[in-house]
């Protein structure tokens, strides 16, 4: 009898703090935000600190204008195994911001290494005021 599909997975809902921890487990997501009336995602490694997102973009990054005018944003990471049809995924969405504080920016760059070869110098922190997150289990 030859094998059929793989029986489908079903959703469960995350919770916020479970959500945030899966988050920080993986290094790499995607940020979405405006640009020029256009909705933009980009993929960027991040850290998360104190229930925020953070992350280093350069200084011609369009991001740093939403982040400028405190724009909603939104971030998004994820681990799924096609092979399993299992995994998880997060969204947070909040207000970008700057990093000005010498104090902090000097923090944040040091828990967040880039993964590109061009200079990173500005970090940007995504304050989690919505997080969601759902799993895919068997």
């Amino acid at each position: 009898m030859p094998a059929g599909p793989s029986p489908r997975a079903h959703t469960v809902e995350l919770g916020h703090e479970e959500s945030l921890k899966l988050l920080a487990r993986v290094p790499l997501g995607r940020v979405g935000f405006t640009h020029q009336a256009l909705l933009v995602i980009r993929p960027v490694n991040h850290v998360v600190v104190d229930g925020e997102v953070v992350i280093r973009t350069h200084a011609g990054a369009a991001l740093l204008g939403s982040a400028a005018a405190s724009e909603v944003v939104v971030y998004e990471a994820d681990q799924i195994a096609p092979d399993t049809r299992t995994g998880w995924s997060v969204m947070v969405t909040g207000r970008a911001s700057r990093v000005t504080d010498p104090a902090a920016l000097f923090h944040y760059q040091a828990q967040l290494t880039p993964w590109v070869d061009m200079d990173v110098e500005h970090v940007v922190r995504i304050l989690a005021e919505a997080v969601t997150g759902y799993r895919l289990v068997r």
